[in-house]
């Protein structure tokens, strides 16, 4: 069974469908509660879409309270996927990691890992975000519409769930503390550093409209800043990203 970080109570299931829902029946649980199933049967991600629950990869959910404002509560986002670059570096993938806004990780330019934020407020304050996280270790899809990845195929050895847990949520209790305790901006600047497409064109898709332009920053909120090529500026705060190629 892994071993948490002081502070972190786990649940450790077999067969879930999916541990964000887990989550939500059990009263989102305590403060750093983690949620961690052998299998999924419904998983999840972004707008609804499925997450495809191979055996032998990681599925896991970490239940929080930040006591933040709700426009606060997204910058988790960024903390968790550091977390998972940090363990992905330990198995020897550091210089292939890139971080794709606002929430995938990918190696080589394929995606390894996805998260899903779900919260619960009151008024103006977070009660609760649920912070799903799924990495490939074992195996990946081969029929998504964008390239995937896994631990195995990509550093060639095994990686353990329970392993990769303990060392995933050591990592995130790090990186959530220097959230906590200093701000957006240490986190900031540590996802630009591994950001994916940084400085070249993108596609944003919006709900109404697709923008065209350059991925030039990351504001001090967490939203993507798209300049566009009449040179202004916009700041996405959701947003499917696509990253076509330079002529």
């Amino acid at each position: 069974m892994p071993t948490l970080p002081p502070g972190y109570r786990l649940i450790a299931l077999e067969t879930i469908d999916s541990t964000n829902e887990e989550a939500k029946r059990s009263g989102q649980g305590a403060d750093r509660t983690v949620i961690w199933a052998k299998q999924q049967t419904a998983g999840r991600g972004r707008r609804g879409r499925s997450w495809m629950s191979l055996p032998g990869n990681l599925f896991a959910s970490i239940v929080v309270k930040p006591d933040c404002p709700i426009a606060e509560a997204a910058q988790l986002s960024f903390v968790a996927a550091l977390a998972v670059a940090d363990v992905l570096a330990d198995i020897g993938l550091n210089d292939r990691i890139t971080l794709k806004w606002p929430n995938d990780v990918l190696v080589d330019g394929a995606k390894i890992s996805g998260i899903l934020l779900e919260a619960t407020s009151s008024g103006a304050e977070i009660d609760t975000v649920i912070i799903g996280i799924g990495i490939n270790l074992a195996g990946h899809p081969d029929d998504t519409p964008y390239p995937a990845t896994d631990a195995l195929a990509a550093a060639g050895e095994t990686a353990r769930p329970d392993t990769v847990l303990e060392r995933l949520i050591a990592a995130f209790d790090q990186r959530y503390g220097t959230w906590k305790a200093r701000g957006f901006d240490v986190t900031r600047q540590d996802w630009l550093d591994r950001a994916h497409g940084r400085g070249g064109p993108i596609r944003v898709q919006l709900d109404s409209e697709a923008l065209d332009g350059r991925f030039a920053d990351l504001d001090r909120s967490g939203a993507l800043v798209v300049e566009l090529p009449d040179g202004s500026i916009r700041n996405v705060t959701a947003g499917d990203v696509n990253f076509p190629k330079e002529d």
